[in-house]
């Protein structure tokens, strides 16, 4: 089996990896994962049959054109094209539709699962507390507490407040760039630790559920998952 996984970006392309990557394993499924960052989110043409402009390099600016090429090379092999990206601001409900009729439209020969993190890819990692504490165990566990699953909230200051009590207020106010280089520290030390079957946040609960129906098996033990990163 081919796993596709378009990302928005590079920092949490390992998140997502690591977390297909266990799905397939508790599946038991042998499976060539290709991890495809991007720059940046971008937005969905209006004419999906558009050719992307000369420099374009965001994930929705690119996604039509790539889901077309992909139907043409994998039809009718064992693939799985997955999208992974932030709601951010959007409204998750239209932003799913929008990108479900996407792949409807210009992938339709293929397998495809569509990954949106509500608000932000920080929610999945706030949805797993036993990783949270061994990747940072003086976390402000009441803070967790007090965050409410996939709330539109600020998502990654409220990681931040959580695994750095003593300095969340400094490192917030850095400002980009340099908090992209937290946050990809971040996922890099908590998805480490992560177990799918463990994590509470909905959208990526719902985001598990999709796979498992893709692959078509149970979540039951572990097997050999070859990754290719480029």
């Amino acid at each position: 089996m081919r796993i596709e996984i378009l990302t928005e970006d590079k920092s949490g392309s390992l998140t997502v990896e690591r977390l297909v990557k266990r799905i397939c394993s508790k599946a038991k499924i042998d499976a060539d994962l290709y991890i495809r960052p991007h720059r940046g989110c971008g937005s969905l043409p209006e004419n999906f049959n558009a050719r992307p402009a000369k420099f374009a390099g965001a994930l929705l600016d690119l996604l039509p054109a790539k889901c077309r090429a992909y139907n043409s090379v994998f039809k009718g092999t064992d693939t799985i094209l997955i999208v992974v990206m932030d709601s951010d601001s959007n409204d998750p409900e239209l932003l799913m539709e929008r990108l479900q009729k996407v792949c409807k439209v210009c992938a339709p020969d293929i397998k495809n699962v569509i990954g949106l993190c509500v608000e932000e890819v920080e929610a999945w990692l706030l949805g797993d507390r036993e990783a949270i504490l061994k990747a940072y165990p003086n976390s402000d566990m009441k803070t967790l507490d007090n965050y409410v699953q996939d709330s539109i909230c600020g998502t990654w200051e409220q990681l931040c407040r959580v695994v750095c009590p003593d300095t969340y207020d400094r490192v917030i106010d850095v400002g980009y760039p340099a908090i992209g280089e937290y946050k990809a520290r971040w996922s890099k030390n908590i998805s480490r630790y992560m177990l799918p079957e463990n994590n509470v946040s909905p959208s990526f609960r719902a985001f598990r559920k999709q796979l498992l129906e893709a692959l078509g098996v149970p979540d039951q033990n572990s097997t050999k998952i070859h990754t290719r990163s480029f």
